[in-house]
């Protein structure tokens, strides 16, 4: 089966509860939402012409700026086909979408990454907790409004034969660089160290 005709099949077999199919990056993307995740997730794994029976990965990207400021991402594999496949849903900060921990017992550790890093909820899940940062640690340090300053680092005292917390003490300031910086670019008229014999004509070029 090749993608277009996975394609053509899982608007088939889905139906209403995959909002759009779309091939992008030689993959295809379903998008759903909370409500019929499950019953997704199950057809891929479960349906004889799919059998995407590894959860490879789940991400998630912020967009503040959006109603439902979360993306989650699952990457299914099928071993039988050798193909793969999106599935995209979009949620808030309040509202937990369904733990896939059932179909997938790998989600489990990427589900608490998920809720440690952008304090994303799931439903369902045997034992969300932090896994990454401290147990004590404040904030989801992946989203995209969250302070690099006012929070505390952890790190293992030699003199003190014990592990502390301090300020978290940051050596150079955010987006602050000497020279080129890769957010606000160059000027191709700027003078950098070493392109003093330069001509003006040679540095544009550049």
């Amino acid at each position: 089966m090749t993608l277009d005709e996975l394609a053509t099949y899982a608007k088939d077999i889905l139906e209403d509860k995959v909002t759009t199919v779309t091939l992008k990056g030689g993959e295809l993307v379903l998008e759903t939402n909370r409500s019929s995740l499950i019953a997704v997730l199950s057809t891929l794994r479960d349906d004889p012409q799919c059998l995407f029976k590894l959860l490879v990965d789940l991400t998630a990207v912020d967009y503040p700026q959006h109603h439902q400021r979360f993306e989650v991402v699952y990457f299914l594999l099928s071993f039988k086909y050798n193909l793969r496949v999106r599935v995209k849903l979009t949620t808030d900060e309040d509202s937990p979408i369904p733990s896939v921990t059932k179909l997938f017992s790998c989600a489990n550790w990427l589900e608490r990454e998920a809720w440690d890093m952008f304090g994303i909820g799931f439903d369902g899940h045997p034992d969300l907790r932090r896994i990454l940062t401290d147990y004590g640690f404040e904030g989801h340090p992946l989203r995209k409004d969250f302070p690099l300053s006012g929070y505390v680092e952890v790190r293992y005292c030699d003199e003190n034969k014990r592990v502390i917390y301090e300020p978290v003490n940051l050596t150079q300031a955010f987006r602050k660089f000497d020279f080129i910086s890769p957010w606000e670019g160059q000027s191709p008229m700027a003078v950098l160290p070493g392109d003093e014999k330069a001509t003006t004509e040679e540095r544009a070029k550049a």
